[in-house]
């Protein structure tokens, strides 16, 4: 194994935990937040049992426009509210802020298409036999969807550890500060090699995962 991989063993092990913590924060806030915010923007569509145009058009432009910002401007942009959120600007605590609100309306877009797979007459036929609002959320819509929302939060996820390889390059740590400091400015090719590779195991797997379960929850 070359030196210089041998000598970044240690900082490569404490990158990707880092880059993990990162993860878990963007998407669980995702799943959290952008997962309802996603129903509630199908829900309250033209034609939809909660339809209300005005309130739909307002939540349907704050999603276009965070996902409209590169992840990089938002990442600075954000900076004063990251200070005040994690306390520091730099660090992966710091960056799994702006991570959490580029993620959000990133997977209520996903989960807003995703419901708008599920066949009318389904929810028709269940608002028939007086099913409540939240049953029809929970028995109807997220059960016929839940194989694309599970490829949904797959595609999240491959797309949000790139993400925070981006972070890396303003101080947020994880997988892609370890190659901006050792690959690019230290001008150690092997260690980008490792990084790079490192990165595409980690998609590889996510996807795999991801692809496995839904096709294992799609009755179809």
């Amino acid at each position: 194994m070359p030196e210089n991989i041998l000598a970044i063993l240690p900082e490569l092990g404490v990158a990707v935990g880092q880059t993990f913590l990162m993860l878990a924060i963007g998407l669980s806030a995702a799943l959290l937040i952008g997962g309802p915010l996603g129903i509630l923007l199908f829900l309250l569509s033209p034609g939809q049992s909660l339809a209300n145009r005005p309130v739909h058009l307002v939540l349907n432009w704050i999603v276009n426009t965070v996902r409209s910002f590169p992840f990089i401007i938002l990442l600075v942009a954000l900076v004063p509210f990251t200070r005040v959120i994690a306390g520091t600007s730099i660090g992966p605590l710091a960056a799994a802020v702006p991570l959490s609100v580029a993620a959000i309306p990133y997977l209520a877009r996903l989960v807003d298409q995703c419901l708008r797979e599920v066949p009318r007459g389904v929810i028709e036929a269940a608002h028939a036999m007086g099913a409540s609002e939240l049953q029809i959320i929970w028995r109807v819509l997220v059960v016929e969807a839940r194989s694309g929302l599970v490829l949904a939060f797959t595609v999240l996820a491959v797309s949000f550890l790139s993400y925070s390889a981006i972070a890396g390059v303003v101080g947020g740590g994880g997988i892609g500060d370890l190659a901006i400091r050792y690959g690019y400015y230290r001008f150690q090719t092997d260690v980008m090699v490792l990084t790079v590779a490192l990165l595409v195991v980690l998609v590889q797997t996510i996807q795999f995962i991801g692809t496995a379960t839904a096709r294992r929850l799609d009755k179809r």
